[in-house]
């Protein structure tokens, strides 16, 4: 039987904006509530619909805003820091990203995603706001360029954690907070579960990633913020601590990291 949360939940990564999703988001927001889910940071992944991400920020209370262009994203006028910097000065955009590098969706010469996550970390420390980080076989550059560019300086998170243990340590050495999503529930994660046994409860945080990756019992659906709860519970049964325990120490990661009351 599922346990009864004393503290509430947040979803730290999700795209509330992508349109199958903003065309329900009434009763999203109602399952939130049902669901003990307080708040959710609603992702950019490109400066076009960024202006649909921060209308959410500002409309909601219990919703917040990051501003970035995803790596998977081609052919774009690419982002300079200083435009980064100054969108990120609005009081509800309270990250930079997504951002970072990925070698499995796009091939070649890469050299373009690599300067352009340069531009975000640089965007960052202009800002004093942390960073959301997706990497996706391509962990050493990812790691490489954070360490290159003073990522450490502004820290953030890694989002969507599906990397090594290694990977994870270098990553809080930076400073940075590792966040798991749905994947972590499904039956064949098995060495994600390890990581998810041994990262510090100081260190975590909770996703979906909506409207992808959604959860066991929901796997295959469409993903939503409500489901969090899920990633909550497998983590506790994982550690053997209760899932008040999982959420009290990720909430208050939530609000420590991206520094809103």
């Amino acid at each position: 039987m599922a346990q009864t949360l004393l503290t509430m939940l947040v979803d730290s990564h999700c795209h509330l904006d992508f349109p199958d999703l903003a065309s329900n988001l009434d009763e999203l927001l109602a399952k939130m509530r049902d669901n003990e889910v307080s708040h959710a940071l609603c992702v950019s992944v490109n400066l076009q619909d960024f202006p649909r991400v921060l209308a959410l920020a500002e409309a909601y209370s219990n919703l917040f805003a990051s501003v970035g262009v995803h790596p998977d994203y081609e052919n774009l006028a690419e982002p300079q820091a200083a435009q980064l910097a100054a969108l990120a000065a609005h009081p509800r955009v309270v990250a930079i990203g997504e951002t970072g590098l990925d070698y499995f969706r796009l091939k070649g010469d890469l050299e373009w995603q690599r300067e352009r996550f340069r531009q975000h970390i640089r965007a960052a420390r202009q800002c004093n706001k942390p960073l959301i980080i997706h990497t996706r076989e391509a962990a050493e550059d990812t790691l490489r360029i954070m360490a290159e560019e003073g990522a450490d300086s502004v820290g953030g998170v890694m989002h969507c954690f599906t990397e090594s243990w290694e990977v994870a340590q270098r990553a809080m050495e930076m400073n940075f907070y590792i966040s798991f999503s749905g994947i972590v529930t499904f039956k064949k994660a098995v060495s994600l579960k390890e990581i998810a046994r041994r990262i510090p409860l100081e260190r975590m945080l909770v996703e979906t990633d909506s409207p992808y990756l959604a959860p066991v019992p929901h796997r295959g659906k469409m993903n939503q913020p409500a489901f969090v709860r899920h990633v909550a519970e497998e983590i506790a049964e994982l550690r053997g601590i209760t899932v008040n325990e999982v959420a009290t120490a990720t909430t208050r990661n939530f609000f420590k990291l991206f520094k809103v009351a």
